[in-house]
């Protein structure tokens, strides 16, 4: 990361990627789970409600997701802008 433009392009690409995994967080925790579960309380996923599943372990399960997709990007992306460490 030598010139100006590389480094607001390697930030703006970070940056983008943490709003990515917020928004997914946030749908899936506080969005399926609180807010809209009488709309997703109808469908069925092993043998209960959608908007229940989420509460329960549908959040974690997706937070655990978020960990390794958030780490397989960011090792992408600094492959990308060459400050990686390999």
């Amino acid at each position: 990361m030598s010139d100006n433009s590389d480094d607001q392009g390697y930030w703006k690409a970070n940056v983008r990627l943490i709003w990515l995994c917020l928004i997914i967080w946030a749908l899936c925790s506080f969005g399926f789970a609180i807010l809209l579960r009488p709309l997703v309380s109808g469908i069925a996923v092993g043998g209960t409600d959608l908007g229940f599943w989420f509460a329960q372990q549908g959040s974690i399960l997706v937070f655990l997701v978020l960990i390794f997709f958030y780490a397989i990007r960011m090792n992408a992306i600094d492959r990308e802008h060459g400050v990686d460490e390999e």
